[in-house]
């Protein structure tokens, strides 16, 4: 029991305040350090105060909520919504479109009131360059379109590189409008510009040839292309009458615009991409390619006009079918042929006559289908047409009717029911000029190039080009003859059209320079007045001399 007693007693602790503590003792310990003294308790009056404190600071934090929810919640919630983040557009800059030198054909800028404004060079670019449609607001002022679209030619089928991506900006306003912060959350991107194979210098002299003589004669419209033979790069690429680009963008002048949808002449209509023409003679060096391989004749067979061929009527032989040439030419081979543009000649290699069988229909169209002008170049145009070869299954299905020998006759002069673009043409004749290339017509200066190459006789195509290079000497591409700083290869055709052939379609055609080309040029005006002599070769001498002038560099050999 002893033991046990004296172990409960060593284990019991002793609380502090058990120990009495004599007050003398203080001034021995170091106070500062807790020496000698104990913790006093906190009081009830403490807890008590603290308790009061709490309970007032949560009464007035209800108070206020109350205030603010109850009494001016309708007030304040008017206020927070006037007070808003309001979502503004950034719009991008739509990419610039340049010439092959930099010029600047299409650039951007502001209105008045500080409205983007895209800048458009006129006259001669519309047609190339084509036009857009401005973002648009409804009657609030809120945008129900946002982006700048490309409706026609450059600006529509390059529309998603040239357009760029808007950007958004948030704007915090206040109930009185004031702007009480901003910041951009998505930037703009501005579009990417494109630079084009156009030669601003070579466009408006084409256009101003063509434009000065349509209007003089005058002729319903014109085109013209200048082309690289090689490359397939487009210099000049031209279309009269055409609209006002910067005028159907604004679409503000209505008047204007109601007078392009009334105008016979046709002003949306791009004629160097979508215009169908018949050719006349400008194809006669396909033909005489075709029945030089297909050893109907060689160069040096010799045909005579007399002015016409007389073919028996089975029907009526006391009224055979005359087919004229357009005068009496005499004995012509074949490279003179082509320069004197014979059209007895062309019957008698086309359809045959006399002793020469002739290709017939079907070689022909297929010697016409072998230099592309039935199918489309695939320039980076849109709504490109494509030409039409008459045939008999053609015939049969479009007339119901059967096909006749004057039909190849009318065919392999580049007429009856034969339709091609002008840039087809372009093609074509460049395939004469460069060896046998049917190169990708391309009005982007870096733009990969295309083409196919023509399995043909390497000399029938010199004398298609030697016979061209006679008509500029002394044929019916004379008139080009006396430009001593040029060289050129030329071919001319005249379409007779309407119901009593009272209009026809003037061409020059060609290459240059003869030695070593580099160019091919188009020309067609369309519909002028019947005996009117002043036409394709005409528009081709003011260019060419305007474009010695301003660009000498096409020139140099």
């Amino acid at each position: 029991m002893l033991f046990r007693r004296r172990t409960k007693y060593r284990e019991h602790e002793l609380a502090p305040d058990e120990i009495f503590l004599d007050a003398t003792n203080l001034p021995a310990y170091d106070e500062d350090s807790l020496e000698g003294r104990l913790e006093k308790p906190i009081s009830r009056a403490s807890f008590f105060g603290f308790a009061i404190f709490i309970c007032l600071v949560s009464f007035t934090l209800v108070a206020q909520a109350a205030k603010l929810q109850i009494i001016n919640g309708d007030t304040y919630a008017l206020r927070s919504e006037n007070n808003r983040l309001r979502p503004e557009l950034l719009f991008a800059e739509r990419g610039a479109i340049l010439d092959r030198n930099g010029v600047a054909l299409v650039s951007n800028g502001t209105d008045a009131e500080g409205n983007i404004l895209r800048i458009y060079e006129t006259p001669g670019f519309s047609h190339l360059l084509g036009y857009i449609s401005y973002p648009k607001k409804d009657s609030k002022g809120n945008w129900y379109e946002t982006d700048i679209k490309g409706l026609a030619g450059v600006e529509l089928q390059f529309d998603l590189s040239l357009m760029g991506e808007n950007g958004r900006l948030l704007i915090e306003e206040d109930a009185l409008g004031a702007i009480q912060s901003q910041g951009s959350v998505i930037p703009a991107k501005n579009g990417i510009p494109l630079s084009l194979s156009i030669d601003a210098r070579a466009q408006k002299a084409l256009y101003t040839a063509i434009s000065g003589l349509a209007d003089k004669i005058p002729y319903q419209g014109g085109s013209g292309i200048l082309m690289d033979v090689e490359t397939g790069q487009v210099h000049a690429l031209v279309s009269y009458p055409e609209y006002n680009s910067n005028i159907l963008s604004k679409g503000t002048e209505r008047s204007v615009i109601a007078s392009y949808n009334t105008d016979s002449r046709r002003p949306y209509l791009d004629r160097a991409v979508s215009g169908l023409y018949t050719p006349g003679s400008i194809i006669k060096p396909l033909g005489a390619i075709g029945a030089l391989v297909d050893g109907i004749i060689t160069p040096e067979t010799t045909i005579t006009s007399t002015g016409s061929i007389s073919i028996p009527n089975p029907f009526n032989p006391s009224k055979p079918s005359i087919f004229k040439d357009w005068k009496v030419l005499g004995s012509l081979d074949l490279r003179h042929a082509i320069a004197w543009s014979s059209n007895v000649y062309f019957y008698t290699i086309g359809g045959g006559y006399g002793n020469i069988k002739g290709l017939g229909i079907e070689r022909l169209a297929y010697w016409y289908k072998t230099f592309g002008l039935d199918t489309p170049t695939g320039i980076e145009l849109p709504r490109e047409a494509k030409g039409l070869i008459p045939t008999p299954q053609w015939k049969l299905d479009t007339f119901d009717e059967k096909w006749n020998i004057g039909n190849t006759y009318y065919t392999a002069i580049g007429q009856y029911g034969m339709q091609i673009t002008p840039l087809e043409a372009a093609r074509a004749i460049a395939a004469v000029a460069n060896g046998g290339k049917l190169v990708k017509p391309t009005i982007l200066k870096d733009g990969p190039l295309g083409g196919t190459s023509i399995s043909i006789d390497p000399e029938a195509l010199k004398v298609a080009r030697e016979g061209m290079r006679l008509g500029a000497t002394e044929g019916t591409s004379v008139g080009l003859n006396d430009l001593s700083f040029v060289k050129i290869a030329g071919k001319t055709g005249t379409a007779q059209l309407g119901v009593n052939n009272e209009f026809y379609n003037s061409w020059s055609v060609g290459f240059f320079p003869y030695d070593k080309p580099k160019y091919v040029y188009v020309v067609v005006m369309e519909r002028g007045p019947a005996g009117n002599g002043v036409g394709g070769i005409y528009v081709m001498h003011q260019f060419l001399r305007e474009l010695h002038q301003t660009a000498p560099e096409y020139f140099d050999e």
